[in-house]
């Protein structure tokens, strides 16, 4: 077998675990929402940046935490966080400051019962290696350290666009209508 069917398989056997009424549950709460803004730690906020990215093409209001224009977050709006590994300081310390502020915050992991998990208000397992779980008898990838979470992130933000543009009624021309003219 190749490394892409290797790999491709792993991806595979990560969507087999997962509980779509999960991520059906998470995307109400997105609908909802007044305001969304996310974030992601290294390779993990690239894919959560290209999420955000679609949100906006889908005419929602969203933002990437860290840009200089996000705004702030209170009543109403969610604040949605990936952190594969379970925690890292700077997801614990923003997903403090949303719940403080009144926002929603939604928590997108491999490790549920993680330090960052209690912040949340709702947790998405989605059940692939980090670099929580990357060695010895844990590692269970081809793939190196976190990339299996990582290429699985991608697979479902893109199918997480998917059930909101049919949640909100939301056409491919409308999305096209929101990308941008300046490339």
């Amino acid at each position: 077998m190749s490394l892409y069917q290797t790999a491709l398989d792993e991806l595979g056997g990560t969507f087999a675990r997962l509980d779509d009424s999960a991520v059906d549950a998470l995307i109400e709460r997105l609908a909802r929402a007044r305001r969304i803004v996310v974030f992601g730690g290294g390779r993990e906020k690239l894919q959560i940046m290209g999420f955000a990215m679609r949100l906006f093409h889908m005419g929602l209001n969203a933002a990437v935490e860290g840009d200089m224009t996000t705004p702030s977050v209170g009543p109403g709006d969610v604040f949605l966080v990936t952190c594969g590994p379970g925690y890292i300081s700077t997801a614990e310390a923003l997903m403090r400051v949303a719940r403080e502020a009144g926002a929603e915050v939604l928590f997108i992991t491999a490790q549920p019962t993680g330090r960052c998990a209690p912040l949340a208000d709702l947790i998405l397992h989605l059940p692939a290696q980090t670099m929580a779980d990357d060695l010895g008898d844990r590692k269970t990838s081809v793939l190196p350290m976190g990339s299996l979470f990582e290429g699985a992130l991608f697979v479902l933000f893109e199918v997480m666009v998917l059930k909101l543009k049919a949640r909100l009624g939301i056409s491919a021309d409308a999305m096209r209508a929101n990308h941008t003219n300046l490339e």
